[in-house]
């Protein structure tokens, strides 16, 4: 069976920088960006705060999304956000 996966986006601050990740395991990996255990982008620039995530069925699905994604206007990916999450706030504690 495969497993399905996660496209998430995460922020420093309302309308802030964003970063659109991908993964198998969504509390896993946005715990590792709060804590900064991964060098890179998130670590850099303090994105921590969970904004957005969807889940797709297929992780093969969750990779063209967030390839998707990531090739929208800014304006777009914020319009996703605020659709959901018109506070931006973190989303965090609500997938523990």
């Amino acid at each position: 069976m495969t497993k399905g996966g996660w496209v998430y986006i995460m922020t420093d601050r309302p309308s802030g920088t964003l970063y659109i990740g991908v993964t198998a395991d969504l509390v896993r990996r946005v715990s590792q960006h709060r804590a900064g255990e991964t060098p890179g982008f998130t670590q850099r620039y303090w994105l921590k705060r969970l904004v957005y995530f969807e889940r797709q069925e297929e992780i093969l699905g969750a990779i063209a999304r967030e390839k998707a994604l990531k090739h929208w206007l800014r304006a777009w990916k914020i319009a996703l956000i605020e659709a959901g999450n018109p506070g931006w706030d973190d989303l965090y504690e609500g997938i523990l």
